[in-house]
């Protein structure tokens, strides 16, 4: 092998699924003690690779060496063997399983014949405050909130001891203040000789943590760079183009109040929630993990029950936890767990998008499969979906393509108040700016968009106003030209009171 420190190469991998070459010949190489940013646009080929390197697929051409000798991964146990682990951005846990059993699973620490449960949770423990996160190991998963839930992913595979990690999108859910907890770790294990494979969207992360990037394109490997290149530069090689405008907000003349919450009140979860989404605007809710912003948004879409209060569209009062309610009102919710919550993963991308508009074009039992299927024609073209037809099932898509199928099928539903929770999660830069545009579509014919994202960037630069949210509470509302980092960040960790929020009108 001409380096020593090579840990892992890829020469020529080739993949075809059925009417799509995901790979095309693309060369890859990782050394022992670096992180190699792998950067790409939805569609481009990220995930097959990283599915081959945990023995997910398997390559039609090309090769595998390991410490200079060729390899062929069957499956996640040769994966393991050879000390690859992989987090994957959709998370690959137990729900009914407590986070000590789907840490060790499979690999349970025994006694006499039988699991040491004492021995497991206490590695546990050490695993949990090595990543810096206060759960306890007894939790159900199921329990647990999408942060810490990544942060159990990244103690499981770190309970691997391995030598190649792959951490896909590791970022995109946590707040700034967890990117720096895992940044640290992840820097802790460059020092331990870890070879890590970071893919990320958030490109000013490559140039703090990253030591090379290669960047895919329809399947090909168009460039290897140094971590430090401009970020317009990674961009032009990712998506082919340049990208003037990051947040390309255009505010349209606003209306009436089209979205009014009165007083939400859930015991223990959020209290006294009072704030107005007017058409042609975007409101932004801010906050840290555990705010309450989640539990809102659900109450308000008739998810999640709520104590007191009331949720009114255009005046008219909506019934509380009543989903068919609020759709009928023209609520729609865009949820941050796209695949659990968003999707029927075994559907095809046709049957997706027809999802909230198939009862009112049904007649005498009969659906109007002609009318649905020129409907999902048009917003799967309009939206750029990537895909090999709409019979394509929307598991086999990327993770930014189904994004935009859970939000397409509210657009095919003229939803009036558009409720989008991590709207731009694990998406690329590319069709981050085609998101936002859809927003200022949706607002200028009169749509209201209530936004929710950990990404503060986001926030501020595509919203009118932002309310931040504290200990389940509106600890404040900022304009947009009031609206800095800092601002928000001020609002977030403060304790609201009764007394402060009368003083904001809230």
């Amino acid at each position: 092998m001409s380096n020593p420190d090579e840990l892992l190469r890829i020469e020529g991998i080739r993949k075809t699924f059925p009417g799509v070459v995901a790979l095309d010949g693309v060369d890859f190489d990782l050394r022992r003690g670096e992180v190699h940013v792998l950067l790409g646009e939805n569609g481009a080929g990220k995930s097959t690779l990283i599915k081959m390197l945990s023995g997910a697929y398997h390559p039609d051409e090309g090769r595998v060496l390991v410490d200079g000798e060729e390899v062929h991964i069957r499956g996640a146990q040769d994966a393991e063997r050879l000390g690859i682990a992989t987090i994957y951005q959709e998370f690959n846990l137990v729900p009914d399983l407590t986070v000590a059993e789907n840490i060790f699973l499979g690999r349970q620490p025994r006694r006499l014949g039988m699991i040491d449960r004492k021995r497991m949770e206490a590695d546990a423990e050490v695993l949990l405050r090595r990543v810096g996160v206060n759960v306890s190991p007894r939790a159900r998963v199921r329990e647990l909130g999408i942060a810490r839930l990544q942060m159990v992913e990244i103690a499981k595979a770190l309970s691997l001891n391995a030598r190649v990690l792959i951490m896909d999108e590791p970022t995109a859910v946590l707040t700034s203040e967890e990117v720096e907890k895992l940044f640290a770790i992840v820097r802790t294990l460059r020092e331990d000789g870890v070879g890590i494979v970071f893919i990320t969207h958030h490109l000013e992360e490559i140039a703090a943590l990253g030591d090379r990037v290669t960047v895919i394109r329809d399947g090909k490997s168009v460039g290897q760079v140094p971590a430090t290149t401009p970020e317009d530069e990674l961009v032009r090689l990712m998506v082919g183009r340049s990208i003037e405008q990051q947040y390309p907000r255009e505010v349209p003349e606003q209306g009436a109040a089209l979205l009014t919450v009165e007083g939400l009140t859930r015991d223990g979860v959020f209290h006294d929630v009072t704030f107005e989404v007017h058409a042609g605007e975007v409101v932004g809710i801010a906050g840290l993990v555990g705010a309450g912003r989640t539990e809102v948004v659900r109450a308000v879409f008739g998810a999640d029950p709520y104590d007191e209060g009331a949720v009114k569209v255009s005046g008219a009062a909506v019934k509380r936890h009543d989903v068919n309610a609020a759709m009928a009102a023209g609520i729609g919710l865009v949820p941050e767990d796209r695949k659990g919550q968003g999707l029927v993963l075994d559907a095809s991308v046709e049957e997706n998008l027809g999802l909230v508009t198939m009862r009112t074009a049904t007649r005498a039992g009969l659906v109007d499969l002609r009318g649905q299927h020129a409907a999902a024609e048009r917003i799967a073209g309009q939206l750029g979906v990537r895909m090999a037809g709409l019979g394509q099932h929307v598991r086999t898509l990327s993770g930014g393509n189904q994004q935009k199928v859970v939000i397409g099928k509210w657009l095919l539903a003229d939803t009036r108040v558009l409720i989008l929770d991590e709207p731009t999660r694990g998406i690329d830069v590319g069709a981050k700016v085609e998101i936002y545009q859809l927003i200022n579509e949706l607002t200028a014919a009169g749509a209201a968009v209530l936004m929710i994202s950990s990404d503060l960037p986001e926030v501020l630069g595509m919203s009118d106003r932002v309310l931040v949210m504290a200990q389940g509470r509106i600890a404040g509302e900022l304009a947009r030209g009031e609206a800095t980092q800092d601002a928000v960040m001020a609002l977030a960790v403060s304790t609201p009171t009764t007394e402060t929020e009368a003083s904001r009108g809230h």
